[in-house]
C-alpha cells in the first residue's frame, strides 16, 4: 500500500491488508462513546462538519476497539508502540482491553493531555484533560527521551551537586573521601513527565478547520517525537481531519491514514496541502507572560472579590457575583491617572455593553482633571484601603496643627 496517502474505508478492513511487523507507530484517536452527534463550523462558517459517535451498546463499542488493537498489535514491528487517545467516558473499560491485546507488562504511561478550557460546566468538576495510553509491543520499543527546564522551586545543590541513597533509603549529597562534595554529571533537565499541558485550539486558531474532534499538531508532534524517528511510517486508523498526518509530514515521517467519511478524507487531504500550524503563545512565552497586574494590584481585586483580567487597558477585573444578572467590571486607578483619566478607559472598555454598574477603585488623593468639562458617567467610585487610611492619617495630622 502507498505511503503518504488517506485511505477511505473501514480501519479493521484496510489495517488487514498491512503485512506482520510492518509499522512504526499506530496512533488512533477512536470515537468516544459520547453517545452523542458531534458538529462544529469552520472560523469563516461555511461548513458545518459532522461526527456520529452513537452505538447501540458499549460491547458494540469495545469490540470495535479491541479488533483494532488486534490488528495494530499485528502490524507493529516489535520497536513499535500504540497511542490510543480517550477521555473519562469509556477510558477504564479501554485500558482492560489493551492490557489484553497488548500485555500488562507492555504499559508505558498514561499521559494526560491538560489544557484550559472556558465553559458553563454543569453540576461537578470540570473536565480539562484527556487520556493517551503508551502501550509497546515489546520491551525492545524505540523511545527518545526529551528534557524540560527544572521548576523555579528547584534548589540549584539539586542540579550541581551529586547524591546517593543511604542504607535506610534516604538520598544525601554524595562526598568524597575528604569530605567534599561531589559535584553532579551535565544535566540536560527534567525528563519529559506524564502531563502534558498544551493548549486546546482556540476558535481563531489558524489550523482549526472546524473538524469536531480536531487535536492540536503540537500534541501530535510531541508523540511523534518520543516514538519514532524520521523515515518511520505512522498509522491512524481513525484519522478524521488528519492532524496525525500533518505533524508526521512536518517531522519527515511516512504515514497512512483511514478513515470512513469521504468527507474528513477531503479536509485532511487539505490540511497536507495547505500545511497550516498555529504556534503556541503560550508554551513559547509561558503561562506567567501573560500576568500583567502586580502583587498590589491583584491583592487590591481580591480585597473587593473580583477575578483578575489580564491583556485589558480599561478593565482590571470582573466581581465574582453579577449585579441585575449582569458582569460588573473594575478599573484600579493607576499613580499616572487622574481620576476622570480612569473612569474614561473604563468606560471605553465597556462601550456597547450593557453592564448595571461599573466601578472605578480609587487609589490616589490627587483627583485634579485637566477636562474642562466633566466627563458624563454613570461608574461607582470606591476608595482603596490604603487611600483610607491615607486620608484618615491626614485628618488626624490636621486636626493636630489647627489645634
Amino acid at each position: 500500500m502507498e505511503v503518504n496517502k488517506i485511505y477511505q474505508g473501514h480501519c479493521i478492513e484496510v489495517l488487514q491488508t498491512f503485512g506482520d511487523n510492518s509499522v512504526d507507530l499506530v496512533y488512533f484517536d477512536p470515537p468516544f462513546f459520547t453517545q452523542k452527534k458531534h458538529s462544529l463550523t469552520n472560523r469563516e462558517g461555511s461548513k458545518k462538519y459532522q461526527f456520529d459517535d452513537c452505538w447501540d451498546s458499549l460491547d458494540s463499542y469495545l469490540n470495535l476497539i479491541e479488533e483494532c488493537l488486534i490488528e495494530s498489535y499485528r502490524v507493529l514491528k516489535n520497536t513499535g508502540s500504540v497511542f490510543l487517545h480517550c477521555d473519562k467516558t469509556a477510558s477504564h473499560h479501554i485500558r482492560v482491553i489493551l492490557d489484553k491485546v497488548f500485555g500488562v507488562n507492555n504499559f508505558q504511561s498514561e499521559i494526560i493531555w491538560s489544557y484550559k478550557r472556558w465553559s458553563n460546566s454543569k453540576k461537578g468538576l470540570l473536565n480539562a484533560h484527556q487520556n493517551i495510553y503508551f502501550y509497546s509491543k515489546t520491551k525492545s520499543f524505540k523511545f527518545n527521551q526529551y528534557y524540560t527546564d527544572y521548576a523555579p522551586s528547584t534548589n540549584i545543590d539539586q542540579i550541581l551537586q551529586e547524591r546517593k541513597k543511604t542504607t535506610d533509603g534516604k538520598s544525601v549529597y554524595k562526598k568524597d573521601k575528604n569530605g567534599k562534595v561531589v559535584l553532579g554529571k551535565e544535566k540536560k533537565g527534567v525528563p519529559l513527565s506524564d502531563v502534558w499541558e498544551i493548549p486546546f485550539l482556540n476558535p481563531k486558531a489558524k489550523e482549526r478547520v472546524g473538524y469536531p474532534t480536531q487535536k492540536p499538531v503540537l500534541l501530535l508532534k510531541q508523540i511523534l517525537k518520543i516514538a519514532t524517528d524520521k523515515g518511520d511510517l505512522v498509522i491512524d486508523p481513525f484519522c478524521g481531519s488528519g492532524t496525525s498526518c500533518v505533524a508526521a509530514k512536518i517531522l519527515e515521517r511516512d504515514f497512512i491514514g483511514i478513515d470512513s467519511s469521504q468527507e474528513a478524507i477531503s479536509l485532511a487531504n487539505q490540511r497536507l496541502q495547505d500545511m497550516l500550524i498555529t504556534d503556541s503563545a503560550l508554551l513559547k512565552k509561558g503561562a506567567k507572560s501573560y500576568i500583567e497586574k502586580t502583587e498590589e494590584e491583584l491583592h487590591l481585586l481580591k480585597s473587593i472579590g473580583a477575578i483578575p483580567v489580564q491583556r485589558n487597558a480599561g478593565i482590571d477585573g470582573v466581581l465574582k457575583s453579577h449585579f441585575a444578572n449582569k458582569p460588573v467590571p473594575v478599573k484600579i486607578q493607576t499613580k499616572s491617572e487622574s481620576l476622570d483619566d480612569a473612569i474614561e478607559k473604563l468606560e471605553r472598555a465597556c462601550k456597547g455593553k450593557e453592564y448595571k454598574l461599573k466601578i472605578v477603585l480609587q487609589t490616589q488623593s490627587n483627583t485634579v482633571s485637566n477636562r474642562l468639562f466633566g466627563l458624563a458617567s454613570d461608574v461607582k467610585i470606591i476608595k482603596s484601603s490604603h487611600l483610607l487610611l491615607v486620608e484618615l492619617q491626614e485628618q488626624m495630622m490636621n486636626k493636630l496643627i489647627h489645634k
